[in-house]
């Protein structure tokens, strides 16, 4: 279980939410919208394996990419070396975090496949149409979070169509894995009521 902190009220202004390798900053967006400090370190502009957290972090959000760990991957070449400096740069920003302070919690995802190989088998699995959002990609969390609350034990009867995506995101340029990397706000909605 996660630990709560002292409540001050409303004010969220204080309390620190990282999110690593965030991207869009899709996965911390309810905590922006509620108004927490949250700070997204991404690539070009920030990159994990450098990055010096600040002190007093009360939560983070880790995202590390999955491109080499993906069952999605099928039989191409893999290079876990280079994608696991990543994880393990994220790892250390949660540990650095914790030996300054106590965090409310911290959650790494990644989708199902060869990352248990490294982290052992997660403590919760989702599949994102389990909190409402249009597709079925089963994901693994690792953590210190309390567990978000499932809104749907059944599949819908449509679940998106990926083949279909790059067709419908082709006009702008991002490509159907970029679309996919993005953490849906049913999900990201869940997270965030949770661990306030």
């Amino acid at each position: 279980m996660a630990r709560r902190f002292e409540d001050k009220g409303n004010d969220m202004t204080d309390k620190i939410i990282l999110d690593l390798c965030g991207g869009t900053g899709a996965w911390s967006k309810p905590y922006a919208g509620a108004g927490y400090d949250v700070r997204v370190i991404t690539l070009p502009e920030q990159d994990v394996r450098t990055y010096q957290p600040p002190a007093d972090v009360y939560g983070v959000l880790a995202a590390p990419p999955c491109t080499e760990f993906s069952l999605a991957k099928g039989s191409l070449p893999r290079d876990f070396e280079s994608a696991i400096k990543t994880v393990d740069a994220c790892l250390k920003i949660i540990w650095q975090c914790r030996f300054r302070d106590k965090l409310a919690f911290w959650c790494l995802e990644n989708p199902k496949g060869f990352l248990r190989q490294f982290l052992g088998n997660p403590p919760m699995s989702v599949r994102y149409w389990q909190f409402g959002d249009g597709m079925d990609k089963p994901t693994d969390l690792w953590g210190y979070f309390e567990r978000p609350k499932r809104i749907y034990k059944q599949p819908p009867a449509l679940l998106r169509d990926w083949n279909k995506i790059k067709a419908i995101q082709g006009s702008n340029g991002v490509s159907r894995a970029a679309v996919r990397a993005i953490t849906p706000a049913g999900f990201a909605q869940a997270f965030f009521k949770a661990n306030p």
